[in-house]
């Protein structure tokens, strides 16, 4: 299969090397029981494909892609220091999740509202309209003032405003009184509330209805974080029946609520 010349983070990924799973169980069996370091890279080289694989999932969201690549190869890396080699799962099965997991984590925790260009225009005219507004007027002037001033939407001026604010955490403090700290988040009414206390009742009624075999399947699975392999395993059937047990008890809950 032929690839195309594609440099990422200065590497040429029409180069990469590929590794057969054979060659990376050993290399896997040879860093975890001597540490070698030169085992350690070579895996990293030899599954640099895999990650420029799963970073395509990812693309097309503004992000530079090499970023992305520099993330999915820190998902690698853990996913070789924490590859169990007693569980009977191949590497690049247990090896994706981890990149993907990394590579969402990034996206949710550091990157930033993309805003338009012009949008920031507006916002730096509607600062600098009212500053002189404040000189002029010897007072802060309202948003409709400057709106005016700019020729501009009110609205218009308020979400270019908005746009350039850095958002308040919810546990910011607004008030403190002799220890007693009201924070942004107790001025938020939530009316989902209720709505969510009967999902949760009607999702312990529909639990209730399973059998224990389906409880303990659903607790390794989603609370335990276990493959079907693994749940297999330890439970004595094979993966075809957890998948099947694991399937019919969501139904059952689906059905309930």
């Amino acid at each position: 299969m032929a690839y195309h010349k594609v440099v990422i983070s200065g590497i040429n990924t029409s180069e990469l090397k590929v590794l057969r799973e054979e060659e990376k169980m050993a290399l896997l069996r040879e860093f975890k029981e001597t540490g070698s370091k030169a085992a350690r890279d070579e895996l990293i080289q030899g599954n640099l494909r895999l990650v420029l694989s799963v970073i395509q999932r990812f693309a097309g969201r503004g992000e530079d892609v090499d970023d992305l690549f520099q993330i999915g190869v820190v998902g690698l890396i853990k996913a070789i220091n924490n590859f169990d080699l007693t569980k009977e799962v191949r590497f690049s099965t247990y090896c994706v999740p981890m990149i993907s997991g990394e590579l969402r984590r990034y996206l949710r925790d550091y990157t930033q509202i993309k805003v338009s260009r012009s949008l920031r225009d507006l916002a730096y005219r509607a600062i600098q309209a009212k500053e002189q507004l404040t000189n002029e007027l010897q007072r802060e002037p309202s948003m409709d003032e400057i709106a005016e001033e700019l020729g501009e939407k009110r609205a218009d001026v308020v979400i270019a405003l908005e746009s350039i604010s850095d958002p308040v955490s919810l546990y910011e403090p607004v008030y403190s009184d002799a220890g007693d700290t009201l924070y942004v988040m107790d001025q938020l009414s939530d009316k989902s509330s209720a709505e969510s206390w009967l999902s949760q009742f009607a999702m312990r009624d529909a639990m209730r209805s399973l059998e224990d075999r389906e409880k303990n399947i659903l607790y390794l699975r989603f609370l335990c974080g276990k493959t079907q392999v693994e749940v297999a395993k330890e439970i004595g059937i094979s993966q075809a029946q957890v998948s099947r047990l694991e399937k019919g008890a969501i139904a059952k809950i689906k059905e309930a609520i």
